[in-house]
Order: C-alpha cells, then structure tokens, then sequence
C-alpha cells in the first residue's frame, strides 16, 4: 500500500457486531494485498461486540470511523465513501474474504472498459459452490425466479446448482451485482447521489445499479474475479431484525420501482404475519 500518494482504490466495509469474522476478511486484504494502490476504511455502525477496538489493534492499516449509531448498510457505506478519496471504490461484507488477484482483475476490467460504471466478481461460498450474486431488476416474477434458483443451490438440488454453476461461468451484462462485493468508479456513484440511504439493509444494490443504468451505464459480472462470501454471517447476528430491515426495504423499493404492485405486496406480507 502506497502510504504516500492518493490511492487509486478505497475499499470500503461496513460492520455490525462483526467481530467473529472481520479477521478473516482484513487478513485477505493486508497479508496478501492487491497491486493497485488502495486504502481501506472501516464504517462500524455502533457495534456492541466490540468490532471497532479489534480492527483498531489487530489491523492499524485500516481506518475505524465510528457511525455513532447503527445508520444501516446504505448510510454507512456513504458515509465511507465520503470519507474515501479512491477513484474506484470497493464495497465489501466483512464477511467476504477478497483475493488479491479478484480485485486487481476487477480493477483491469474497469481500466479496460470505460463504458462498465459497476463490475461484480463471482462469488462463492466456503464450499467453493457458486452464490447467485447478480440478477435481473427486481419486479414480482423476477424475485420469485432467484428465491427459487436461491433455495434450490442452498439446498444443493442437482439440477438447480448446475445451473447456477453455469450462470455464474459466463461473462455478462447484468441489472445488478451484489454489494457483497461491488467495484464502481467514484464519478458514477456520486452523479447518482451514492446509494438512497432509505434502504436500511437489502435492495440498495439493486437500486444503486439501476440508478446507475439508468444513465446509459453498464453494470457487468466477472466471473474471473472470485471471492469468498461466508454468507449469513452478518445476517445471523440478529435474525428477527434483519427479517424485518428486508421487509421495510422490499416495500420501500416496490414503492420506488412498481407503485401500483405495493397493495398486492401488503397484503401478501400481512397474510403471512410479517
């Protein structure tokens, strides 16, 4: 890491109560860090487990701002880039561990294409199986399509894993990438206004990239860039709010996106108690 001049990339993770894995995911990025100049900015959103203390004496190449309270994904992750001065920025889960060669892959991608604003890598679990991680702009059919692809490579149903497995093989213009891991240059996160801070926790990457194309840029997925996601790690710290934060930003995204479909969503949700 070049201390001396501005960093190229600024790789930015939000934590919540991530204690049990942040580890992992800085060790990815400081023992075998990428090639490009970067910095790294941790935005912790008022843990309790104490998060910030660890990165701040285990990981001193890291800088902890402190939230001052728990603003959600979005808010964070804006507030980090602000606070960021890389022309390319890295949104990254502290439950993701990076490889070296997967963000200077991404980097390349973006040095190459001047038309792609967004650019997401493969991305797989600890069992090196495949995590559908891109996908069509949300509307009721297109949800059901990925919670049916979702629940059947979960569960490892041959048919459905295959099939996700080659999805995730091919080079593709997509609507989104998951900000699990999502690369964007600077100049198209701030000509959107960064992420809409009313998303509290999901949906704001689907949103974020369909502000983004909506430009006439392109979001694209990488699948020689691959990274690590030990997925519902961050979500297992509280389920029930975490249901909850999806609800609330599911219904403020369908009254964003698709007004007249909000009643039927509604209803669907108080039938099911939620």
């Amino acid at each position: 890491m070049n201390s001396i001049s501005m960093p190229r990339l600024s790789i930015v993770i939000v934590t919540y109560n991530s204690r049990g894995y942040i580890d992992t995911c800085l060790q990815s990025l400081i023992r075998t860090p990428p090639a490009v100049d970067h910095d790294i900015i941790v935005v912790d959103n008022a843990s309790t487990d104490g998060t910030a203390a660890v990165i701040r004496e285990r990981w001193p190449a890291a800088r902890v701002i402190d939230a001052g309270a728990n603003l959600g994904f979005a808010a964070a992750n804006n507030l980090g880039i602000r606070q960021a001065s890389g022309e390319l920025l890295l949104l990254l889960n502290p439950d993701a561990i990076a490889r070296p060669e997967a963000i200077d892959r991404l980097v390349a991608l973006l040095d190459a294409r001047q038309n792609v604003a967004v650019v997401g890598p493969r991305i797989v679990d600890g069992e090196q199986r495949a995590e559908l991680s891109f996908g069509a702009m949300i509307s009721p059919f297109a949800e059901l399509r990925q919670k049916i692809l979702v629940i059947g490579n979960d569960n490892h149903l041959p048919f459905i894993s295959g099939y996700v497995d080659r999805l995730t093989r091919r080079e593709r213009p997509v609507d989104w990438v998951s900000g699990a891991c999502l690369m964007v240059r600077r100049a198209d996160a701030e000509a959107v206004g960064l992420m809409d801070e009313r998303y509290f926790m999901y949906t704001e990457d689907v949103d974020f990239c369909a502000a983004i194309r909506a430009r006439g840029r392109t979001v694209l997925f990488l699948p020689t860039a691959e990274v690590v996601h030990l997925r519902g790690r961050s979500a297992s710290t509280a389920p029930r709010s975490t249901e909850e934060a999806y609800r609330r930003s599911q219904l403020a995204f369908y009254e964003k996106h698709h007004p007249g479909w909000v009643p039927v969503l509604r209803a669907y949700l108080k039938l099911r108690g939620l």
